[in-house]
């Protein structure tokens, strides 16, 4: 083997134990905080980082002066430019992202049936999961419609997500009611704007909306607007996310209170990547 080739392998395992090294550290130090729900053994982790390593630098003929030279190298890097961890766990959730999102299938921008607004054809679906007593759902409102009012090629599915009350489920009951009357929306935007959601309040936006109100209390009770609660609660588990707001657009899955501008951002971004 000349010394060229030899240098090339080299630089090869370098940049392969690099890696290895670099995720092993990023996962370390970030990843079990940024993933609560999933814990990871970073031990396990650890060990294939350092075989993976071994490999590299035993295929790449290195000697142990040569070794302990490259780790120096890799160090000294991450050292200097500490940005590469943050860009290489970002990498990483995206990925985990994607995995999960493609685990849950295409149920989720699957609405029931009256539950969206916007373009029913529009080229980005966001998806909103929303609890009627949580204040960052309510603030959320006017910037969601500010959103719809300036681009109207998004289509928003709404996904009624009880977590924190019992009056909450009732709320979201009702909402899927008003949907299968054609009212959703109605009921959504003056069931927040009445404030919390209590018996006076979900029964004062019904009314606002327009429903019918003794057949949209026989469906609140209905095995399938249970069944469809109990589906959302299912996907939420499902995708790992914890709150309300949760907003997915494309790959992306956001939480809480994010303002327009930050959801602008994710519709552009979504709608680049086609």
């Amino acid at each position: 083997m000349n010394e060229q080739a030899q240098n090339r392998r080299i630089i090869f395992a370098i940049a392969g134990a690099g890696l290895a090294i670099l995720l092993a550290l990023a996962a370390y130090i970030f990843w079990p905080s940024a993933v609560t729900f999933r814990p990871m053994d970073t031990s396990t982790s650890t060990e294939d980082a350092t075989k993976s390593a071994d490999d590299a630098v035993a295929a790449a003929g290195m000697s142990p002066a040569q070794r302990k030279a490259m780790e120096a190298l890799v160090r000294s890097y991450i050292l200097e430019n500490p940005e590469i961890i943050t860009d290489a766990v970002a990498i990483l959730q995206q990925r985990d992202v994607a995995k999960r999102l493609a685990a849950a299938g295409n149920q989720i921008a699957k609405p029931f049936p009256g539950a969206e607004a916007g373009n029913p054809k529009g080229d980005v679906t966001i998806v909103e999961f929303t609890d009627y007593n949580c204040g960052f759902c309510r603030a959320s409102v006017p910037d969601v419609q500010r959103l719809l009012n300036s681009d109207s090629n998004i289509r928003l599915v709404y996904r009624e997500l009880p977590i924190l009350s019992q009056s909450s489920r009732d709320a979201a009951l009702w909402a899927l009611a008003a949907a299968r009357q054609g009212k959703h929306k109605a009921f959504h935007d003056a069931l927040f704007a009445a404030g919390r959601a209590d018996e006076a309040n979900i029964t004062a936006a019904a009314r606002k909306a327009g429903l019918d109100m003794a057949t949209a209390r026989t469906f609140a009770a209905s095995p399938q607007a249970n069944q469809e609660i109990e589906r959302n609660l299912a996907i939420m588990q499902q995708i790992g996310f914890n709150g309300t707001p949760t907003f997915i657009i494309g790959d992306q899955i956001l939480e809480g209170a994010l303002g327009y501008d930050a959801l602008k951002t994710a519709v552009e971004k979504a709608r680049t990547k086609g």
